[in-house]
């Protein structure tokens, strides 16, 4: 029995993956019809935007997560609001909209991303990118999904690695943080910068990319695309952050260890 306290069954792991799947492509389907260049802001700032597609688009999946069991959920918006979100037990974890500057921008990148976790390990996930009709589905310890069809990491070296990375809202700018930040990454054959944390992590999962690293990301930014690289056979470090529900975080296939002690 699923409950939000006790162990969980594969089958009905399974079944909640299925919930996830359906969550994700309902608002995927709202958000694919709407306006991007003139879409509703609730909020702006300097470096970030917050769209009234995000608080309709989470409305629909809460709504069909609601039709499973009580399970409690962390999703953007909400937590946006003031609620004070679970940290631990089965949970949960919703970004509506991750990428939204690039939906408002017009550019093809961004997707609806829905994970469940215990505790701190992920169990499920779907992420989908609605532009391009592709749904990365993850159940860890079974294996990971492009449309149906089975992805794994890629086991790159460094030198020859992709990496995925990005400047969440509230990074710091001064020369000083970003030569730390080149030094870090700067032994990667290549740096990506795309946008969106969850596709990034479901690229890595894909084998498209080889690695991600990001400071002070929202952990909703990351849940669904951490649970996808795990199952499909990568591995992940996460530290704490000062920043409010957030994390900083090296995903990798496996053959790229050398960010990790710099993750404190």
């Amino acid at each position: 029995m699923i409950d939000g306290k006790g162990s969980d069954s594969a089958v009905e792991v399974v079944e909640l993956l299925a919930l996830a799947t359906l969550a994700a492509r309902e608002a995927g389907r709202f958000l694919r019809s709407g306006p991007r260049r003139d879409a509703p802001r609730v909020a702006e700032s300097r470096r970030d935007v917050r769209l009234e597609a995000d608080r309709v688009a989470e409305d629909r999946i809460v709504n069909v997560l609601a039709e499973g069991p009580p399970i409690p959920i962390v999703a953007e918006e909400r937590v946006t609001d003031g609620a004070a979100p679970p940290t631990a037990g089965l949970r949960w974890i919703v970004d509506p909209l991750d990428g939204s500057v690039n939906y408002l921008q017009g550019i093809p990148f961004c997707c609806v991303s829905v994970a469940l976790w215990r505790d701190d390990d992920p169990l499920a996930a779907a992420v989908y990118d609605f532009d391009r009709d592709e749904l990365f589905t993850a159940l860890v310890g079974d294996g990971a999904w492009l449309n149906g069809t089975a992805v794994h990491v890629r086991s790159t070296p460094q030198d020859r690695a992709v990496l995925c990375t990005g400047f969440p809202v509230g990074t710091d700018f001064t020369a000083v943080a970003l030569s730390g930040f080149v030094r870090q990454v700067r032994e990667f054959r290549k740096i990506r910068m795309f946008g969106s944390a969850a596709l990034s992590l479901a690229y890595v999962a894909a084998g498209r990319a080889d690695a991600y690293f990001e400071r002070d990301i929202r952990i909703w930014d990351v849940a669904a695309g951490l649970a996808l690289v795990r199952a499909a056979g990568g591995e992940f470090v996460c530290a704490p952050s000062a920043v409010p529900h957030a994390w900083t975080v090296y995903a990798h296939g496996g053959a790229c260890h050398d960010l990790e002690p710099a993750l404190g």
